[in-house]
C-alpha cells in the first residue's frame, strides 16, 4: 500500500482538519471511548496543540486521504536525564487497519525519538486493544515491575 507519513504544520488547514477528523475518529471507535469529542473540544484542539510547544503529530495518508494519525509530545525522563517522546494517540482509521500503517507511524516517530536523541518511548494502551500487539512486535512491553497509567481529570 502505498503510504505517505507526514508531520503535520499546525498553520497549514488542511492538517488542522485532518488532526481533528482522524482524532474525532479515534474517539468513537471502541479503543477510543466510543463517544465522539465535544464540539468545544474540536474547535480547541488545533490552538491547543499549537500553544504547546513540545506536540507533534504525524498523519499517514494514502493516496490524497488521511488515514492514520498519532498525536506526540516531546517529555523529559528524570532517570535518564534525556528526553522521551509519549505517543498519546494512535489510530488509523477501520478500514485502513492491518496494512502496515500503524507501524509506518510508529517508525516515523522512532526516527524523530533517534534525531532527539530520546531515551525512550511511552504510550498507553487498553488491555483489550488488538493494536497491543502491533506495540509489542515494535518493542515496546509493560516494564518490569509492570507499570499502570494512571489518571486523575479535572473538569
Amino acid at each position: 500500500m502505498d503510504v505517505d507519513i507526514v508531520e503535520a504544520d499546525y498553520q497549514n488547514p488542511r492538517h488542522c482538519s485532518d488532526i481533528k477528523y482522524l482524532t474525532n475518529a479515534y474517539a468513537k471507535d471502541e479503543m477510543g471511548g466510543a463517544h465522539p469529542l465535544p464540539q468545544q473540544t474540536l474547535q480547541e484542539m488545533i490552538e491547543g496543540l499549537r500553544g504547546t510547544s513540545n506536540a507533534f503529530t504525524m498523519i499517514a495518508y494514502h493516496k490524497e486521504t488521511a488515514v492514520g494519525i498519532a498525536n506526540c509530545f516531546v517529555g523529559f525522563s528524570t532517570f535518564e536525564a534525556r528526553k522521551l517522546i509519549n505517543i498519546h494517540d494512535l489510530a488509523v482509521l477501520l478500514d485502513y487497519r492491518n496494512r502496515g500503517i500503524g507501524e509506518l507511524l510508529l517508525q516515523s516517530i522512532q526516527k524523530r525519538a533517534r534525531k532527539l536523541k530520546c531515551c525512550k518511548l511511552t504510550l498507553e494502551v487498553r488491555v483489550d486493544n488488538p493494536a497491543r500487539q502491533l506495540y509489542e512486535r515494535f518493542g515496546f512491553e509493560t516494564g518490569d515491575p509492570e507499570m499502570l497509567f494512571m489518571t486523575k481529570e479535572y473538569y
